[in-house]
């Protein structure tokens, strides 16, 4: 069992270091020629890195930057760039403060400026300016809602657009007429760009019908400027922006596998578009490895089951947790009494949840100790307190802020014998 305990976090280490933003930024900017005067912005968990090697790559030729990252993600000083932490997943003070800095940017850029604007996952929060009428308070309390009831990424952002004055493309129009080159590291199933960070240099895929649809889904309960705005159309064209996609979860799951198959497991590749209510998630990959265990399965053990997407909670009950700790506590029951294997899941930024904790590791053997603790499995599933049981029988993955965002990794380490 401690050799399938070292190899997970060779597996979470490994992928984590491939999809770093250094080498991506820098391969993303090689045949990329800047003629006008160079501006950066970079916002999400990931801007730090992606501005830090957009630096080193380009160096003096920035005239200005600004880097809007998740409070504790900066990492020190970048020349030349002005640093702003502010609130994730729910803005704050700060996170309008670091907007307007951007907006007046942009507002003065003309058309001999260039804006070099890096994205990551987490840019929804971290980048907002309501629209007239809105409030802070209206952007907090719809989103609250919006991670409580079960909606995917895409729909979540389907309604922050709405509201925001610089999401949907509208700040592509407020850079106009200097032209924008983004670079992307995508948190979004599918790297669809009006999702990632709301997109804020993408035009709307979506229309104001799917966006009230997701508000009967869910049956949001939202004010009426909020109503009002969500029935209005967004900007469905652009002319000044080039995007480059330069990360994603095809590449966390493929950079799991190399290392997987490293360590002598031979690696499957099961899907990359892992998007259901977390705990189900759990129980069925638990139900996919206790019947590998049972020979009932055509995988060669040893193996690695590998699925990356981002599952989603709908938040019951009061506890603290996140989405794939609540997945890896999920899985516990299933794989108890199994002494040769283990299910771990992750988030590729560190952050599960609003919690300190990347995720969750779980073996034959939690279900038991969870007992031993005095904590129902369940009754924890059903208060979302997924953290606390999971820290009672150290079971959490703790990296810390990664410094990249390339949604979850869920992998199951089955082998012959421990």
């Amino acid at each position: 069992m401690e050799k399938l305990y070292r190899d997970a976090q060779i597996i979470i280490d490994k992928a984590i270091e491939a999809n770093m933003p250094f080498q991506t930024v820098r391969e993303a900017l090689k045949n990329k020629q800047f003629t006008g005067n160079l501006h950066l912005l970079a916002i999400g968990k990931a801007s730090w890195a992606m501005a830090k090697a957009a630096s080193k790559e380009l160096g003096g030729r920035i005239k200005r930057g600004i880097v809007i990252t998740k409070y504790g993600h900066s990492l020190g000083d970048i020349p030349g760039m002005e640093i702003i932490e502010a609130g994730h997943p729910l803005s704050d003070k700060n996170t309008i403060a670091g907007t307007e800095k951007a907006v007046d940017m942009a507002q003065n850029l003309g058309e001999d400026d260039e804006l070099l604007f890096l994205i990551s996952g987490g840019g929804s929060a971290l980048f907002e300016k309501p629209l007239p009428g809105i409030t802070l308070e209206d952007i907090v309390e719809t989103n609250s809602q919006l991670l409580s009831c079960g909606a995917d990424i895409v729909e979540i952002n389907m309604i922050r657009k709405c509201l925001s004055a610089v999401k949907a493309g509208r700040f592509a129009q407020i850079c106009a007429p200097a032209k924008i080159f983004t670079i992307v590291l995508s948190d979004v199933l599918g790297d669809r760009l009006d999702s990632i960070a709301s997109g804020p240099a993408a035009p709307n895929m979506s229309t104001a019908e799917e966006a009230l649809a997701v508000v009967k889904k869910y049956s949001l309960n939202f004010n009426y400027k909020v109503m009002e705005y969500i029935a209005k159309e967004t900007p469905k064209t652009l002319e000044n922006t080039e995007t480059v996609v330069t990360g994603s979860v095809r590449a966390l799951c493929a950079a799991a596998a190399v290392t997987a198959a490293s360590l002598g497991y031979t690696p499957y590749i099961l899907c990359s578009q892992m998007n259901c209510e977390a705990r189900e998630a759990g129980r069925i990959i638990s139900s996919i490895a206790r019947q590998i265990d049972k020979n009932e399965y055509s995988f060669k053990s040893p193996c690695a089951l590998i699925f990356g997407g981002e599952t989603v909670v709908t938040i019951r009950g009061n506890g603290k947790g996140g989405r794939n700790q609540e997945l890896a506590l999920s899985a516990a029951e299933q794989i108890a009494g199994l002494n040769n294997l283990i299910i771990f899941s992750f988030g590729s930024d560190g952050t599960d949840g609003p919690t300190d904790a990347a995720g969750g590791i779980v073996d034959g053997s939690a279900f038991q100790r969870l007992k031993e603790k005095g904590i129902n499995l369940q009754t924890a599933l059903n208060n979302n307190d997924s953290y606390t049981a999971l820290a009672a029988i150290n079971s959490l993955i703790i990296t810390g802020p990664t410094g990249t965002n390339v949604n979850d990794l869920t992998v199951v380490l089955h082998a012959i014998e421990t």
